[in-house]
């Protein structure tokens, strides 16, 4: 009976070594031994596996394992081993192995200090391969720094988004939204009571872009923001909300009189010259200042743009402050645009015409189309009236389009009259003249050739005038219409212009014609003018003729043409016919007496001859 016991025992014992070597087979679990006085390895079939040795054998030398360990895990592998030894306890390591093939693989090995019956010290325990964990957890750790770092990234994008939207890209400053959005909150802090915006327009900004490129532009705006920056507080806001605009919100200023020295300063900082290279670029601002309680604060962006529109309007180079009258005056200014952007088309705009005379024979050679502007409720009104407010709205190339119409319908009805009328000068303004259509608009006019003369009445351009410019007074005069300079001597039209364009005349300016009669050195100036004409075969025109003392005195210094008061008043176009009608009257009767005359001379002569 206990023999059979002992059987199924053993019997039960061999089945579960069987099992136990199949479930360590199945899970690749490598058993091994370590007898450490020996210093022998005794390792199961699963062991050479793992390590691919090819061997069979159980017993090896324990410099097998040495060997077999990867060169930057041998000294953290055997000081795991050596201090389980050292505490007799449990050992715990994980390292990586060089396989013969050179394929690295990682292997987890754990066990515990053990004595036999005779008490010869060991190490029992198993090792597997964990490989994939530590490649599927370095994925993940990886995966997890991608992940933070893009989250960071996106994070830091988004701020970086955030501040692009609300900042200029060049000067750093707030842009127009952030600077809405600021104010509508210093609008709502109650610990705010007053506020004031500087609006800041820099001058000669164009003038350096153009000369010497969008770096040296660059440079003038940074440098500008940097200076206005300087002048206010940190409580206080500066915003670049255009190309060249920016503005400054003032918190608490108190008094005016602060409030001005501000303004002052900053206008002071930025009238300095801009180093740029080796270049010192020459700026200047105009300034618009508008202040108020901060319950009123909401129109304070418009009011200080009206200031700013003043200051430009007065010269530039400026600080207005902004006032009730001044918006009052700013409003009657912009109606007055609104209904003269509809005169042209409503043929409210028609040509008063000036005579212009030979400077000796006084017979009419010319004619000036002077825009008159016949208001439906304020009557007949001159230029003086309206034609700033077209210059500084961008009217003036319609206006002269229409007077061009008007003169041309009625030399047409003078000419339908029998009358022979002499040349029309009519304003064309700088803009139409770069008008890249301009010439075909001319062309689809029909206009008689030399019958029309162009006055320039914007000369500074000329000395660089860009190809549409040229291609276009070349058209101009290919239709057989003269080119003439208006103004000449105020400053504005250069000789180097005078010679590039080589007009048929030009017109000395009044203010030069008018100290004539009483200066010396005026007489001299204007003949020097005359006298540079003439090398260049250009026509002089006097303009601005108010005596007969001034018409001698130019008829004198060589004037061809004189043109003023004292000559003729601008008159309509019925009054205009009258004058001419009578004119060529006049013509035809000296011209009749001058054959009678030479008729009866004749024949006296005949008589005394027989």
């Amino acid at each position: 009976m206990a023999e059979a016991t002992s059987g199924r025992s053993e019997e039960e014992f061999q089945d579960l070594l069987r099992r136990l070597e199949l479930a360590l087979e199945a899970s690749q679990i490598g058993v091994w031994q370590h007898n450490i006085t020996e210093q022998e390895l005794l390792w199961d079939p699963q062991m050479h596996k793992l390590y691919g040795t090819g061997l069979q054998e159980r017993k090896v030398p324990s410099d097998v394992w040495v060997n077999a360990l990867h060169p930057d895990d041998i000294e953290s592998a055997v000081r795991d081993f050596d201090m389980a030894l050292e505490r007799k306890g449990f050992y715990n390591s994980q390292f990586r192995i060089i396989l013969p093939g050179g394929e690295v693989r990682h292997l987890r090995s754990r066990g515990h200090y053990y004595e036999d019956a005779e008490g010869a010290p060991s190490f029992i325990g198993a090792e597997w391969d964990v490989t994939a964990d530590v490649l599927l957890n370095r994925e993940l750790t990886s995966q997890k720094a991608i992940a933070e770092a893009r989250a960071v990234a996106l994070e830091q994008s988004r701020a970086r988004i955030e501040h692009a939207a609300d900042h200029d890209y060049l000067t750093g400053l707030p842009n127009r939204r952030y600077f809405d959005r600021r104010l509508a909150e210093l609008r709502k802090d109650a610990s705010v009571e007053t506020l004031a915006v500087v609006h800041i327009d820099l001058n000669g900004f164009k003038e350096i872009n153009d000369k010497w490129g969008h770096a040296a532009g660059d440079a003038t705006l940074q440098s500008a923001a940097a200076r206005i920056s300087g002048a206010i507080t940190a409580n206080d806001l500066v915003a670049r909300i255009g190309g060249d605009e920016f503005v400054a919100v003032l918190v608490n200023v108190g008094d005016i009189e602060r409030l001005e020295a501000i303004a002052s300063d900053i206008f002071s900082r930025l009238r300095r010259d801009v180093r740029f290279g080796n270049e010192m670029l020459k700026i200047g601002a105009s300034i618009g200042v508008a202040t108020g309680q901060t319950s009123s604060a909401g129109n304070l962006l418009a009011e200080s743009d009206v200031a700013l529109f003043q200051a430009k309007k007065l010269g530039r180079n400026r600080v207005e402050f902004f006032t009730t009258q001044l918006q009052s005056d700013l409003q009657a200014e912009r109606r007055l645009a609104d209904e003269l952007r509809l005169a042209p088309v409503l043929r409210q705009i028609e040509p008063f015409y000036q005579i212009q005379v030979d400077a000796r024979s006084r017979r009419i050679v010319g004619l000036e189309a002077l825009a008159r502007w016949r208001h439906p409720e304020r009557g007949l009104l001159s230029p003086v009236a309206f034609l700033k407010v077209a210059d500084e709205y961008g009217f003036t190339a319609e206006i002269d389009a229409a007077v061009l119409k008007r003169a041309l319908a009625d030399r047409a009805a003078w000419v339908s009259q029998g009358l022979s009328p002499p040349r029309i000068a009519v304003n064309i303004s700088g803009r139409r003249l770069a008008d890249p259509d301009l010439i075909v608009g001319l062309r689809a006019l029909r206009i008689p050739r030399d019958a029309i003369a162009f006055e320039l009445v914007e000369t500074i351009f000329l000395d660089e005038p860009d190809e549409v410019v040229l291609a276009n007074i070349a058209g101009i005069k290919e239709m057989v219409i003269e080119i003439e300079i208006d103004d000449f001597g105020s400053g504005h039209a250069s000789l180097i212009g005078l010679v590039k364009l080589k007009p048929k005349r030009l017109k000395i300016d009044r203010q030069l014609v008018t100290a004539v009669t009483v200066s010396e050195e005026q007489r001299r100036l204007v003949g020097s003018i005359i006298e540079i004409a003439r090398t260049l075969n250009v026509e002089v025109v006097a303009e601005g003729v108010e005596s007969e003392d001034h018409a001698r005195i130019l008829a004198e210094i060589g004037c061809d043409e004189l043109q003023g008061y004292a000559i003729g008043n601008p008159s309509s176009e019925k009054e205009t016919a009258a004058l001419l009608k009578s004119a060529q009257a006049a013509s035809h009767s000296r011209f009749s007496a001058h054959v009678a005359a030479h008729a009866t001379g004749s024949a006296g002569r005949g008589s005394d001859h027989s």
